[in-house]
């Protein structure tokens, strides 16, 4: 008998990043578990009939705790060992810290922090039972940027990149690897959720969703602590700001990212 193929388990794989990294598992040999708040969840399932033998989607609201059990409960129904984890949701807030409601940046924590840390613990369990895996966390290259009128999302992602690695450093040894993805900007609906598009980051170039999917998925494959994934100009950018103080990095951020800023295209 053929033997089964490997499980990888995507969220926020609706469109986008999420969606192009399920893909890329499909084409590698994987069958699906693909999760996400939308109804297009399900849409994005029967594109990736042609790429998988098997694709199931959950459609869970992962900004609360229901919503990630819900979804745990799905994994663990299946009975199947678990190949891949990519941890993809999340969501950011543009605007001023004191103009912005409070739910929606508790939303941005709920689902960038608590969620990713609530699926890794249950997940990893999983993996490290059977002593083998791989575990995608999809941070930024806005993890190392403070970010003015869009401070919670770039501290969300600075966490995110510090827990994977930590998670990767205690995993030694255990035959689970850990990656960190950083993308930039990128051409998702990411920008126009998060109300940037009258700023000059929303107006500014964006890479392509696959291109970004497919160096995360070699640098899960390969085991990789982290990848800056994107164009040459993104990696360049991301490489030349490591010489920037903080202070520096939070003024270009702000020229960047103010609502209303001028219209010239980057």
């Amino acid at each position: 008998m053929n033997a089964p193929r490997p499980l990888a388990v995507v969220t926020g794989a609706s469109s986008g990043i999420g969606y192009e990294l399920a893909r890329e598992a499909a084409d590698h040999g994987h069958d699906l578990l693909i999760a996400a708040e939308e109804q297009a969840i399900h849409a994005a399932a029967a594109r990736l009939d042609a790429h998988a033998q098997e694709v199931r989607a959950v459609r869970a609201d992962l900004a609360t705790r229901a919503g990630v059990e819900s979804l745990v409960r799905e994994v663990r129904a299946l009975r199947r060992p678990l190949s891949t984890v990519m941890l993809n949701a999340g969501i950011g807030h543009g605007g001023a810290f004191l103009e912005t409601d409070l739910a929606d940046l508790t939303r941005v924590i709920d689902l960038n922090i608590s969620s990713t840390v609530h699926l890794s613990r249950c997940l990893l369990e999983d993996l490290t039972a059977q002593g083998a895996g791989r575990l995608l966390i999809t941070s930024s290259v806005a993890a190392r940027i403070p970010g003015p009128y869009h401070a919670v999302y770039n501290a969300s992602k600075a966490f995110l990149r510090s827990f994977g690695l930590a998670l990767r450093d205690e995993l030694r040894g255990t035959g689970v690897t850990v990656t960190v993805l950083m993308p930039g900007p990128t051409d998702t609906r990411f920008f126009v959720r998060a109300g940037l598009l009258n700023t000059r980051l929303g107006r500014s170039r964006k890479d392509d969703p696959a291109l970004v999917a497919r160096q995360a998925y070699e640098a899960l494959a390969d085991g990789r602590a982290q990848v800056v994934a994107g164009s040459l100009h993104t990696r360049t950018q991301e490489l030349a700001g490591h010489a920037l103080p903080s202070r520096a990095k939070a003024a270009v951020h702000r020229r960047l990212a103010e609502p209303g800023g001028s219209r010239s295209h980057l």
